[in-house]
């Protein structure tokens, strides 16, 4: 506990007095209560100093945490802070800030979004105002859509329940150029963050409820789908042939990736009834995230109903994409491809279908990528992890990151985009299917081609985030000379800087033996309580018999130095 119990109860008291909300004032007053009944050092002591010992900063993710009352949690006072700030903020530089606001299905998310449109009109803003219960994509379409000067985003992605979030984009007058639409960075974030501990307590900030400007941007969208899915003149016998399945996740997305992929062609798609519709309570998987071990089950028994060729799964608020295939070998019939290998299979095609403009990745992603890209002399660049830094750089025509964001449509989404993604994968899938062969052997034919590039994660979930910093000081002041038999050829602290990018906390670990060139990427996670290292392998050993054998074993043999390297227990 970071704050003594006295300290906690008067700021608690203070909070509580100004609070808008009269449940989360008797919740927190309740608290306080039973902490300074139970005393220093109690549960109460310690659940309090989580929810007012200090603060949700601002960054360049927005804001994000547990549904609570208090400052250090989501509710409608720090929601109302946040967004004076940020108005006041664009106000600086602007008159009269256009501003876009979309919701997903959140517990507490329409509330936030009222409370944010209301701000924004007394302080002389004008609210753009999207239906509740819509997907991330469709804000970040709004904001070039209308030529808004911001755009609020309330979603805390695939965060568990007791979750929520804010998220800024930037644009308008306020940004011009290849960041136009993209999510904020330094140092907006940082003033901003500034202008909201500098903001009156939420019951003195005035709201005007009555003056916000509804708008509706599907109808666009989903012209804009049409015409993606109308891209590489997949045939639309070859569109008909396909079997979808679609799971939303409990999220948002059911009802526009649907009609996105109908305007795009696609007539057999199916989508998993038992997920299809908003739930914020997430009731059929532990975790609401595509990437986690289980969250397709459902998919997958529905799938092998339909005989399905694909499976897309959306996050929670649309905005990744994750796919899945049949494959014989597996137990339940179906692969998933790795955030990788979709990013490659996309990339692929969207260089394919344009004639101009590079690619973006994050530095953690494969570089399986940046070889297509380079073989067909078309720019490729590596970027910061975080669309925020992917989004914004210059004449790209598609971006992603390992982490299943995909952005196949910058010039209209600045963002990873889940749906637009759907299409783009199925178009290839229709393609790969008219050719008689499937995804899988497209990846392995794209890895014959370009290089025996395969990239695996590892993740050390904490429960003490000061484990982290400790293996990350450890291995900054002690870098391996050697890993898995091969020879360390060059450590990069991302802490000063590489090349174009700014800094950032992180190791880079080139690997060189006499068959493989390798790269291992280890950084703390900047939305979790993770350590997550990334483990890239080329296998270059023109005798290899089988070379997706030998990487696999590379991998193999990575992890298992680390798991000895970082020493965090799992």
């Amino acid at each position: 506990m970071n704050q003594p119990l006295t300290t906690l109860i008067d700021l608690g008291r203070n909070w509580a007095n100004h609070d808008v909300s009269d449940t989360d004032r008797q919740a927190l007053t309740e608290l306080i209560d039973l902490a300074a009944a139970d005393g220093e050092g109690s549960k109460a002591h310690e659940a309090l100093d989580i929810v007012m010992g200090a603060p949700l900063t601002f960054g360049t993710a927005g804001l994000r945490g547990v549904l609570s009352p208090g400052q250090g949690a989501m509710n409608r006072a720090t929601v109302i802070r946040a967004t004076k700030g940020l108005i006041d903020w664009l106000h600086t530089h602007i008159d009269q800030a256009k501003v876009v606001i979309g919701c997903d299905a959140r517990h507490g998310s329409s509330a936030f979004a009222r409370d944010a449109a209301a701000v924004i009109a007394a302080a002389g803003g004008i609210p753009l105002v999207l239906d509740p219960k819509q997907p991330t994509p469709m804000t970040a379409f709004a904001v070039r859509h209308f030529d808004a000067d911001a755009g609020i985003m309330v979603t805390a992605s695939h965060n568990p329940p007791q979750d929520n979030g804010y998220k800024v984009y930037l644009g308008g007058r306020i940004i011009t150029g290849a960041g136009q639409g993209a999510q904020l960075i330094a140092p907006a974030d940082e003033q901003i963050h500034t202008l909201i501990q500098q903001a009156p307590p939420a019951d003195e900030i005035a709201r005007d409820y009555s003056t916000v400007h509804p708008v509706d941007v599907r109808r666009a969208y989903l012209d804009r789908a049409a015409e993606l899915g109308a891209r590489g003149n997949i045939g639309q016998a070859h569109k008909d042939n396909l079997t979808i399945v679609v799971t939303p996740m409990h999220g948002v997305g059911g009802a526009t990736v649907v009609q996105a992929l109908h305007r795009a062609g696609f007539t057999g798609v199916h989508l998993v009834t038992a997920q299809a519709y908003p739930d914020p309570n997430f009731p059929t998987v532990a975790f609401p995230n595509p990437e986690e071990p289980g969250a397709l089950d459902c998919a997958i028994a529905t799938a092998n109903t339909v005989g399905a060729d694909i499976i897309v799964a959306l996050d929670p608020d649309a905005d990744r994409c994750a796919v899945a295939v049949p494959d014989p070998t597996a137990a339940t019939g179906y692969t998933q491809l790795t955030g990788d290998e979709l990013g490659a299979l996309l990339g692929e095609f969207v260089l394919s279908v344009t004639d101009h403009g590079g690619v973006a990745n994050s530095i953690v992603s494969s570089q399986l990528l940046a070889a297509i890209a380079t073989a067909q002399d078309r720019p490729a660049t590596q970027t910061l992890t975080g669309f925020k830094w992917i989004a914004r750089t210059p004449n790209i025509v598609f971006g992603y990151e390992e982490a299943i964001g995909y952005c196949v449509d910058p010039e209209y989404v600045r963002d990873k985009d889940g749906i637009t993604a759907a299409i783009t994968a199925c178009l290839v899938a229709a393609w790969d299917k008219s050719r008689e062969t499937t995804l899988l052997t497209h990846v392995a034919a794209l890895r014959e081609r370009y290089g025996m590039i395969v990239s695996a994660p590892l993740t050390f979930r904490v429960d003490d985030v000061s484990q982290i910093s400790a293996a990350m000081q450890r291995l900054t002041q002690n870098p391996p000379a050697q890993l898995a038999g091969a020879t360390v050829t060059e450590t990069i602290n991302l802490a000063d800087g590489y090349g174009d990018l700014p800094p950032t906390s992180g190791l880079i670990l080139h690997l060189e033996s006499a068959t493989s060139r390798d790269r291992v990427i280890i950084r703390p996670s900047g939305t979790e309580p993770k350590l997550k290292c990334y483990l890239d392998v080329h296998i270059t050993d023109p005798e290899s018999s089988d070379p997706r054998a030998a990487a696999d074993a590379r991998i193999a043999a990575i992890r298992a130095d680390l798991y000895e390297l970082i020493g965090i227990q799992q």
